[in-house]
Formats: C-alpha cells, sequence, structure tokens
C-alpha cells in the first residue's frame, strides 16, 4: 500500500533542517537527505516493494539539490509525492538574517550559496529561490529564538499529529519594537492593556512572573480579551482542521514584549492545555 507518512523539510540553510530531521528520526522516521525529486519516486517505490518495514520517512529538500530546475517544478513533485502516501506534510523552516549570520560565525560553515556573494546576499538569494516551496508549505516554523530541545518539541508535535488532531497551537509574546515574528498565522496587539512597566516594582520583572501576570490579568479589560479571544479561537480551530491546516500560530505583540504580551501568552495557553500547545517568549529577554 502507499507509505503511511512522509514529512518533507525544507528551509533556509542554518535554519535547523537537520536538527529538525534527526528529531524524526528518533521518532521512527527514516531520513533521507538531498535525494533528487526523481530518485524520491523510485525510493518510494523501492519502500513499497522491497522495504515494508519503512513506513515513515522524512526527506530535506533544499538548495544544495544538484538541480535547481527541480526546485522550480516542485508542485508537481509535491502534488505526486503527495498521492504515493497517505500523509504527507510540507515543514518550512526560517529564521531572521541576524541569527542566520550569528550561526554560521559561531559554525564557521560556508552558506552553499556564498561562492562570490557577501552572506547577506547569499541569504536574500536563497530566501528568493526557496519562496515558492515556502508558499506551498504548510507548516512554517520560525527558528531564530528557539533551542535544539524546543525545535524538537515542535517536530515531535507534527509527527504525533494525526488528521483529526486539532492544529498544533503555538502561543508566541513578541514586542513591536522588534518586528513582528515570522511565522504567526494570527497577531493580536494587546498595547491597549494596563501597562506594568509604569509601576516601578514590576518593571524589571518580567510577564511569567506572578506579581506581573496577576497586574495584567487583575484589569476587567484583559480578562474580558482573554475570554473573547479563547472564544474566537475555539470556533477558528474546527475550521481550519476542516482545510487541512496542522498548525497555528498566534502570536500577542506589546511594545516590549516583556510583560503584557507575556501574560496574556500564558493565560491562552492555561485556556488550551489540551492542545499542549507550544507557548514561546521571542523578546523577554531583550535589554
Amino acid at each position: 500500500g502507499a507509505m503511511e507518512r512522509v514529512i518533507l523539510m525544507s528551509g533556509l540553510s542554518g535554519s535547523g533542517k537537520t536538527t529538525a530531521a534527526r528529531a524524526l528520526e528518533d521518532l521512527g522516521f527514516f531520513r533521507v537527505d538531498n535525494l533528487p525529486p526523481e530518485l524520491f519516486f523510485s525510493f518510494l517505490d523501492l519502500c513499497r516493494d522491497s522495504l515494508p518495514d519503512i513506513r515513515k520517512i522524512t526527506a530535506v529538500v533544499d538548495v544544495r539539490m544538484p538541480d535547481r530546475e527541480a526546485l522550480s517544478d516542485f508542485e508537481k513533485t509535491f502534488a505526486r509525492i503527495k498521492k504515493s502516501a497517505d500523509r504527507t506534510d510540507l515543514v518550512f523552516l526560517e529564521c531572521s538574517d541576524e541569527s542566520m549570520v550569528r550561526r554560521y560565525k559561531e559554525t564557521r560553515r560556508i552558506h552553499p550559496l556564498c561562492g562570490e556573494r557577501t552572506l547577506p546576499d547569499a541569504i536574500a538569494e536563497e530566501r528568493r529561490i526557496l519562496s515558492e516551496i515556502r508558499d506551498l508549505a504548510g507548516i512554517r516554523v520560525d527558528t531564530s529564538d528557539l533551542s535544539v530541545h524546543d525545535l524538537g518539541e515542535i517536530m515531535r508535535g507534527v509527527a504525533g499529529e494525526t488528521e483529526s488532531a486539532a492544529p498544533l497551537l503555538s502561543f508566541v509574546s513578541f514586542g513591536y519594537r522588534y518586528g513582528l515574528p515570522a511565522d504567526a498565522d494570527l497577531v493580536f496587539d494587546v498595547r491597549f492593556l494596563k501597562n506594568p512597566y509604569f509601576t516601578e516594582s514590576l518593571r524589571d520583572l518580567d510577564g511569567t512572573r506572578k506579581e506581573v501576570a496577576e497586574f495584567v490579568m487583575s484589569d476587567g479589560v484583559s480578562r474580558e480579551f482573554v475570554e473573547r479571544l479563547s472564544g474566537f479561537l475555539r470556533f477558528l480551530i474546527p475550521k481550519y482542521r476542516e482545510e487541512g491546516k496542522s498548525y497555528l500560530t498566534l502570536a500577542l505583540g506589546c511594545t516590549g514584549g516583556k510583560h503584557r504580551s507575556v501574560a496574556v501568552a500564558v493565560a491562552l495557553g492555561k485556556r488550551f492545555s489540551e492542545y499542549s500547545p507550544v507557548i514561546r517568549h521571542r523578546d523577554v529577554n531583550k535589554l
């Protein structure tokens, strides 16, 4: 019969594809790296005919592929892969330019598109080449601020998902002064809530602290906001599920990403505990 599950990993170089694929390997996926798409089908046939034990595969598709043309026909390839497996997901990993530059400096690796280009140019060119694949991806993850452990957690959620499961839910807090999170599906501005920043004893604490959370949530407006947003989400999740969306990232922003957005993300996380949401505070440690 058809292959049970194929998870294709794509994304920018240095965004954590190897880490993510390794996490899937630990979950019983057979890992294939840089196999040109036409060979991928032969491999699927081989599994079906002679390697029946291999039921779940993860494959990495990126710009190091020998045949760049294959990337431009990716939509057709992806449609074919979908037909040959019970369930196929395309996961696209990305991260901010600054964290990418930092990772390349730390590991001293050379970006695959560097050649004559500077690193920022190579990154921009790669974003351009992969934009089509990014648009096709049902699951996008911004790994800029994720630890290896966080990314492993997210991949576990992706792998464990069954058709009927709710979207894997993430709540991300952020500060508008540092820009919007790249992987947000829905963004809510909570800068209208009462600000702990102006209370001296709370200024240097963050929204994960009980005192700050209590200050933010003691206001009727905050409570009503969380209440209404929860109701809205309970309406949306089944709609998204019907549409085949398997991943939902909701971002909450305040000015600095330290107090209000953090407290609200935590409060929402508690409301939706049955989904075991991933809660991330992107800017909580910024100065």
